[in-house]
């Protein structure tokens, strides 16, 4: 962390000749600007969960904490008549009620382990007693409840021996060896954020909801996922797995399991080629609900919403009109339909889908528990009333608990609202941009407060990863840290993006980067003729699929002033044999594996292009990143100091692909040496916000 720093302090203590540094504020003077520091104070909600009866709401509090530099996690009660909260476990997440709405079993931390724990809950809506359910060795998840509320079911790790090749000479008593060698034989050896695998799988358990020793009920070298659900008559648990022959060499061809609570048999429910999982029985248990797709091997699939019999026969999708991805499904109390989320141009939509496939929309205002980058997300749950909690949100403050009843939807609570009315945060509008196809692209302009219309501003163009994924209207402090530094910000979704049906997703199927560049300039050039961004000051930034694209510009074109790439993909080669799921890019991204076709790997590499580049490029990256891994940041940066091109290479310090951002200091410290070193090349006024 020292390192990164003092890089960051070299970077932001250079200056070009022609710029001049705001003043800085008196110490004794509040800051009106968003800053680093303010990463802090921000506190987001997740995964709501109304009671079966529509009168409390449980939800997880994240809030900054500063002197262990963590978004900590904390469970809070609401009383959706009043919207008055109380806190519930100071640590906490996963929590799920009791069918009768007496309890809540969450996980917590209990020493140096989490354990799963169940709560009373009082008639004033305060916790009651509480009891610890489990003393397992490694983190339950997943709960779900039975129907009679006596047992809950969840998925843990069960361990395993490692592999071992040989043996080492005795040891001596005494002596100080060197630690045993490690034996990697499985396929899938390492996982972003968790990292190297433990010998082990995951499988599914069963415990009495007071306690007592848990049961194992699946067993085998397979892993067996999350979420899962309890058949009506209590008898059945199902779940998704890929489990037979060569299970490990399958990607994402899962099926859907159920398994006899009392025997333990197991019961195989899908067989197509493709994801089944999601499973949830109706209230009447008469019916199966899942999502998934068939796998064509195209780069992306819309995730469609299936409802079967209660064993999954006979299958029909109910959303194959909708050309959306279902992200998350639950019943209707009467059967006769199901609430589910979806993105559609930018953000999470909530739905009411009956069983011929209608669809009713509900509200387009969920928003999700990220902070950094304005992606789409939101949970939700359904009270048997038909009220449902829900995450929402803009681009304002992150997200809140909202409810939604009698058609109208109403905010229960405002975890932000103090740093919102003393801080003066970016405006962010709409703008309207047409690829040079013809087609039309979503995309959405922050300016810093106080901004002027006409004045012209340094922009920053912002990439979302993925590439199958999506940006929307909402709130981030990447954004808001950019803007207050005296930058426009410009965010879009070109083709590749999700929310926009199937076939706009598939518009890079084999070919990306391709036509996602021009999309991407003529994002750039709208924001030009808006009369908002300086075409002398562009700079690009994205991280991931955007770090990827970041460097594909830098390679095509001379325009920006400096990038930052951040946890690229430069070489598709090497990625494609080092990162966490190894079968995935050769079977999904390219219709060759490496060695087969080795050129046309090449020609959609980044780094191909190594010798087009002229623009200063700042390369950021986890240190333990293992999705788009160090060598491939390491490689960039290399590439560049060879060629002469001014570049700086951070890291993160601890930090994952998935989690590069997870830390308020390093988020802020991130944020801040792409700032120093847009601001090393950047010319005229800087104006930053006060």
């Amino acid at each position: 962390m020292r390192a990164t720093l003092a890089l960051i302090a070299l970077l932001v203590s250079a200056p070009s000749v022609a710029q001049v540094q705001p003043t800085a504020a008196a110490p004794d003077a509040p800051v009106r600007g968003f800053t680093g520091g303010d990463l802090f104070g921000l506190a987001i909600a997740a995964d709501p969960q109304i009671s079966p009866d529509g009168r409390r709401i449980v939800y997880v509090r994240r809030s900054g904490d500063v002197m262990s530099d963590r978004m900590v996690s904390s469970l809070w009660l609401i009383d959706v008549a009043s919207g008055r909260q109380v806190p519930f476990a100071s640590d906490g997440s996963g929590a799920r009620w009791s069918p009768d709405g007496t309890r809540i079993a969450y996980v917590a931390r209990d020493g140096d382990r989490s354990q799963l724990f169940v709560r009373w809950v009082g008639s004033d809506g305060a916790g009651g007693a509480v009891t610890r359910v489990t003393a397992l060795p490694n983190e339950p998840n997943s709960l779900a409840w039975s129907p009679d509320g006596m047992r809950l079911a969840y998925v843990a790790n069960v361990a395993g021996e490692a592999s071992t090749l040989g043996k080492a000479p005795p040891k001596p008593e005494g002596a100080n060896w060197a630690p045993p060698l490690e034996v990697i034989d499985r396929v899938t050896y390492r996982n972003d954020g968790p990292g190297y695998r433990k010998p082990g799988y995951d499988h599914v358990f069963v415990v009495a909801a007071d306690g007592g020793a848990a049961r194992q009920l699946t067993f085998g070298r397979f892993d067996d996922g999350g979420p899962i659900d309890w058949s009506a008559d209590g008898r059945r648990v199902v779940f998704s797995a890929i489990r037979g022959k060569d299970a490990e060499r399958q990607v994402m061809n899962s099926d859907l399991y159920a398994v006899d609570v009392a025997s333990a048999q197991l019961t195989q429910l899908t067989t197509r080629d493709g994801p089944d999982g999601s499973p949830i029985w109706s209230p009447d248990g008469t019916r199966l609900a899942w999502t998934g797709f068939d796998d064509t091997r195209r780069a992306y699939e819309n995730q469609q919403l299936y409802v079967g019999g209660s064993d999954g026969a006979a299958p029909r999708s109910l959303t194959a009109s909708l050309d959306r991805s279902i992200e998350a499904a639950q019943w209707a109390a009467d059967g006769r339909s199901l609430y589910a989320s979806y993105d559609d141009h930018g953000r999470r939509k909530l739905a009411r889908i009956a069983l011929d496939g209608r669809v009713t929309p509900i509200t387009d205002t969920l928003a999700g528990d990220g902070l950094d980058r304005p992606y789409t997300g939101g949970e939700f749950s359904v009270a048997r009333n038909g009220t449902v909690a829900f995450t929402g949100g803009d681009a304002s403050v992150p997200a809140d608990v909202w409810v939604w009843s009698g058609g109208k939807a109403r905010r229960l609570t405002q975890l932000n609202a103090v740093m919102a009315a003393s801080k003066a945060l970016a405006p962010i509008r709409k703008l309207a941009v047409t690829a040079p196809d013809g087609r039309p692209v979503d995309a959405w302009l922050a300016v810093p407060p106080g901004h002027q219309p006409g004045q012209r501003l340094p922009l920053i163009l912002e990439i979302h990863g993925g590439p199958h994924s999506a940006y929307g209207p909402s709130f981030s402090t990447d954004v808001q840290l950019y803007a207050a530094g005296g930058y426009a910000v410009l965010w879009t979704n070109p083709r590749g993006s999700t929310s926009y049906g199937a076939e706009f997703a598939n518009l890079i199927n084999k070919t990306y980067p391709a036509q996602d560049y021009d999309d991407l300039m003529a994002a750039v050039d709208a924001a030009i003729a808006d009369g908002t961004a300086d075409p002398a000051n562009l700079f690009v930034t994205g991280g991931s699929g955007g770090g990827l694209l970041t460097a594909w510009i830098v390679g095509k074109t001379d325009r920006f002033r400096a990038a930052a790439t951040q946890k690229p993909v430069v070489n598709w080669i090497s990625e494609a044999l080092t990162m966490d799921n190894t079968l995935f890019t050769s079977q999904y991204w390219f219709t060759k594996k490496p060695w087969e076709d080795p050129v046309g790997y090449w020609n959609r590499s980044p780094i191909s292009l190594i010798g087009n580049v002229k623009t200063p490029t700042l390369v950021v990256v986890g240190s333990e990143d293992y999705r788009t891994p160090v060598s491939e940041a390491e490689q960039y940066y290399a590439a560049l100091q060879i060629q002469g091109v001014p570049t700086a290479l951070v890291k993160v310090p601890g930090a994952s692909h998935g989690g590069i951002a997870a830390r308020p200091s390093q988020a802020a410290a991130k944020a801040s040496a792409i700032l120093g070193w847009f601001d090393r090349y950047r010319t005229g006024q800087t104006v930053g916000v006060r």
